[in-house]
C-alpha cells in the first residue's frame, strides 16, 4: 500500500469506524453531512494525495487543492483538518518526514493555507486577527513574514490540529499507537478514538459549544471508559446536541495513516 492509498484508506476508515461519540459514522449521519459525503471526499482526495507522493510540491498549495478537489458536494467541509496532517505525512512519508516538511514551509504555504482555509466552513476563535475572511490578514502574514509553520503555531493554542505542527505530531503518534495496542480490525478504531476523546478536550467542540462543554465531553467519555456511562447513550446524547469531536477525528485519521505504515492490519 503505498503513501496516497494509506491517506485515502485513513480517511475510510475513521468515518466508517463506530461508535464514535457525536461523529458521523455509519450508524447515523447529521442533517447536512452524511456518510456518503465522506466517503466521496476520500475519493476525490485521491489526485491530491497521488501528487504529493509522487511529484511532491508545497504543502500550502496541496492542503488548497485537496480543498477545491472535495469542495464539489453539498455536505460542506469534511476533511479540512484532515489534509493538514495528511499532506505533510504524505509529503514526508511518517511522522519525522512529516516534521521536517513543517520546518521547510514559507510564507506562500501561508498564504495558500489561508485561501484554502477561506473555502471552509470552518469555524474559528471569535477573537482571532486573523481572520480568513479578512483580506487584511494575508497581507499582515506577509508583513510579518509568517510561514505556515507560524501560522499553525499562532493557531496551537486554539486547535489540537494545528497543535500537532508544533508538538511533533504528539496526538497522531499516540493514536497509532493506541491502534496498534488494540489490536487489529475495525473496533481499534473506535477505542482509540474514545480513548483520545477521554483525554483531550476537542477544540472544535470548544469553538462550537465553548470549554466548558468540551471539558465535560472529555469526562463524559471517561466514564464511559470506566464503565460509569453508557456508551451508547453518550454517543445518542452527543450526537441529539450537535456535539461532534471534529479535532480528534481529524488525528485520529492521522493516527491510522501512520499505523497503516507500520504494518497494522484492519481488516482482520
Amino acid at each position: 500500500m503505498n503513501r496516497a492509498e494509506r491517506a485515502q484508506m485513513a480517511m475510510m476508515l475513521e468515518v466508517c469506524a463506530y461508535p464514535k461519540p457525536g461523529n458521523v459514522d455509519r450508524c447515523h449521519d447529521y442533517s447536512d453531512t452524511r456518510l456518503e459525503h465522506f466517503l466521496a471526499s476520500t475519493i476525490l482526495a485521491r489526485p491530491v494525495f497521488d501528487a504529493a507522493e509522487k511529484i511532491g510540491g508545497q504543502v500550502g498549495s496541496l492542503i488548497r487543492e485537496a480543498v477545491l478537489a472535495t469542495n464539489g458536494h453539498s455536505g460542506g467541509n469534511t476533511h479540512f483538518g484532515a489534509f493538514i496532517l495528511l499532506i505533510p505525512l504524505v509529503l514526508g512519508g511518517d511522522i519525522d518526514g512529516a516534521r521536517r516538511v513543517v520546518a521547510a514551509t514559507d510564507v506562500e504555504d501561508a498564504v495558500d493555507f489561508y485561501a484554502a482555509f477561506g473555502l471552509t466552513s470552518v469555524r474559528m476563535a471569535e477573537n482571532d486577527d486573523l481572520d480568513v475572511n479578512n483580506p487584511a490578514s494575508v497581507a499582515a502574514i506577509r508583513e510579518r513574514g509568517m510561514t505556515l509553520a507560524d501560522v499553525m503555531a499562532y493557531s496551537a493554542p486554539r486547535d489540537m490540529v494545528a497543535a500537532e505542527w508544533t508538538n511533533g505530531f504528539a496526538l497522531t503518534r499516540r493514536c497509532a499507537d493506541l491502534l496498534h495496542a488494540h489490536g487489529c480490525g475495525r473496533g481499534s478504531v473506535a477505542a482509540a478514538f474514545l480513548d483520545l476523546l477521554a483525554t483531550e478536550p476537542d477544540t472544535f467542540i470548544a469553538k462550537k459549544h465553548g470549554e466548558p462543554v468540551a471539558e465535560r465531553t472529555m469526562h463524559s467519555a471517561a466514564e464511559v471508559l470506566d464503565g460509569r456511562r453508557d456508551l451508547a447513550a453518550f454517543d445518542a446524547e452527543c450526537v441529539s446536541a450537535g456535539i461532534n469531536p471534529g479535532s480528534i477525528a481529524d488525528i485520529t485519521i492521522a493516527g491510522i495513516y501512520v499505523a497503516l505504515g507500520e504494518g497494522w492490519q484492519w481488516d482482520c
